[in-house]
């Protein structure tokens, strides 16, 4: 398994294809939210099981802090470690760029994974795409 920076266009193309299957396909969130106007300013990661793309996320900086998104894995993938490990490259690359704060807003089936991991609750539950979601926090 492979965790990296997307760096070139063909691997922000496999980002876009596994969040266009998670989240469209799986979720139906559709697919004009999906894709959004934060596209270009933020850090992608892409994670490959050999040459196929498997799991995905981005981060941003907003307000001084990591607010991270779009974290997704495939099926097959879940419950392998895999999203841990993808997180742990994310909040390495924002510890690195001294962002000392994580936000994300997770779906709230993924609380307990974040929890986990780390974060905290800090709002009441909202919609967003249809989703249930709630904002969590992590110090780094």
């Amino acid at each position: 398994m492979e965790i990296k920076v997307v760096e070139t266009d063909q691997e922000l193309q496999d980002a876009f294809q596994v969040r266009q299957s998670v989240f469209v396909e799986e979720q139906k969130v559709p697919a004009e939210l999906e894709i959004d106007e934060h596209e270009n300013e933020a850090v992608h990661f892409i994670a490959y099981d050999h040459a196929r793309p498997v799991a995905a996320g981005r981060f941003r900086t907003l307000e001084g802090m990591a607010k991270i998104e779009r974290i997704c894995v495939l099926g097959s993938y879940r419950r392998t470690g895999l999203g841990q490990m993808l997180m742990k490259e994310i909040e390495r690359c924002a510890n690195e760029l001294k962002l000392g704060k994580l936000k994300l807003n997770a779906q709230v089936s993924a609380v307990g994974f974040y929890k986990k991991l780390g974060y905290h609750i800090i709002s009441e539950e909202f919609m967003d795409a249809g989703i249930p979601h709630i904002t969590m926090t992590k110090d780094l």
